[in-house]
């Protein structure tokens, strides 16, 4: 993974738009990867993270592993492991789940709220944040 993930772009997306976008990012994405999705509730990290799996081959439905803090899915192109670290209550509990063998994996880490695993989180090979747009509620701003 690479040491560290610049911002590329910002757009203003509807749903279609952002699926679009998350499937066309997905589809590009090489494992191993570390993806961060940043933003606040209801933003639409985890839609996002649905669009990304698409584009990774990923057939079956993706679900959001907020109580389960993390899912495994099998894409045709890599596997992925998606996490939620919303609910946990110390960075130490990665190392309970698996983090670190998730990261040496030859696959795409896709992380919800990264923020909460403190220093254990690795510098993302991208950085996906999202968020509401006050005057256009059917929009998200996605900066990448």
């Amino acid at each position: 993974m690479t040491a560290t993930a610049a911002a590329h772009g910002s757009d203003a997306l509807d749903r279609h738009a952002l699926d679009a976008w998350g499937e066309r990012f997905g589809a590009s994405l090489v494992a191993p990867a570390l993806v961060t999705l940043t933003g606040e509730l209801g933003a639409g990290k985890t839609s996002i993270a649905q669009a990304i799996c698409r584009g990774l081959g990923v057939t079956e439905p993706v679900t959001s592993p907020t109580f389960a803090l993390v899912h495994q899915y099998r894409g045709t192109r890599a596997m992925v492991f998606h996490l939620d670290l919303y609910r946990i209550g110390s960075p130490h509990e990665l190392v309970t789940i698996g983090w670190d063998e998730m990261l040496g994996a030859n696959a795409v880490v896709l992380v919800e709220w990264p923020e909460r695993a403190g220093a254990m989180m690795s510098a993302p090979d991208h950085r996906l944040v999202l968020s509401h747009i006050e005057s256009a509620p059917d929009l998200r701003r996605l900066v990448w």
